[in-house]
């Protein structure tokens, strides 16, 4: 059977664009014919809202941790929701031995037929971050375009290596996405290239444009590939870039390659 891979999407704070990206990627990678599955693992459920899934869509997430229901039956049209209960059983899990491989554990029983799994992280690098990145194989770090992107995405990388070096020697590092930049401005620029300086290749060369119409498309529960196609253009690079680093799937990667053709027409 081929390999799942697992990508915990992670940010330092909030307001980076992270679920949004999680979101569009999400959709891109799926049209793409990459079978993927999206778990929110933020208490906010703003990805959850976003595929426009009811509030009180249940089980959750916060089930699944707290061994009321099984990841499998936790799954909502390709998505893992998550709400306000998340936080207490974030609390509860705080108790708990080997506490930081919940995750991991629940999403091995997941079906097997998903190639992919994105996880929305928290705004924060506490314990469900934590969680995320035992049960993940590659983290995908984003970083918004102003001037403390870097010290940002370091804090980020330090929560990835620990939890790399005592708990998931098989962790990976994706890449670095820049996020709601304005490369027509010096600050988005010099933001690019301390990261690239920093982090080199591992920086995507895809930088997200800042856009009010990723709000409307979230208001609309529409993804941006339908609300403002030539914004997607950059999710579709992406994820044809988030392929390239996963060989395995190379064949969607020609598929990806001929949605972004037509996107661009």
């Amino acid at each position: 059977m081929a390999k799942t891979h697992t990508i915990a999407v992670l940010s330092q704070k909030g307001g980076t664009g992270k679920t949004t990206t999680v979101r569009t990627l999400a959709d891109a990678l799926r049209r793409a014919g990459v079978r993927t599955l999206a778990v929110d693992l933020d208490p906010q459920g703003n990805l959850s809202d976003y595929f426009d899934l009811p509030p009180d869509a249940e089980p959750t997430i916060a089930d699944v941790l707290s061994g009321r229901a099984t990841a499998a039956e936790a799954i909502h049209e390709d998505l893992i929701p998550a709400n306000l209960s998340l936080a207490e059983a974030e609390l509860m899990l705080g108790g708990k031995m080997g506490r930081e491989m919940t995750l991991r554990r629940a999403l091995a029983k997941v079906p097997d037929d998903y190639q992919v799994m994105l996880i929305d992280c928290p705004p924060s690098l506490g314990l469900l971050t934590v969680n995320a990145l035992v049960a993940a194989d590659r983290a995908l770090v984003t970083a918004e375009a102003q001037y403390f992107a870097l010290q940002g995405v370091e804090q980020a990388m330090e929560v990835v290596e620990l939890a790399r070096d005592s708990l998931n020697p098989a962790l990976e590092l994706l890449g670095v996405l820049l996020n709601l930049a304005d490369m027509r401005t010096v600050h988005s620029r010099e933001a690019l290239v301390s990261l690239q300086e920093r982090f080199g290749e591992q920086v995507f060369a895809t930088v997200i444009r800042s856009s009010i119409a990723y709000a409307e498309s979230a208001e609309r529960a529409k993804s941006i590939l339908d609300h403002r196609p030539d914004l997607g253009a950059d999710y579709l690079a992406l994820a044809g870039e988030v392929l390239e680093r996963l060989p395995e799937l190379a064949d969607a990667r020609k598929r990806l390659a001929q949605l972004a053709q037509s996107a661009s027409t």
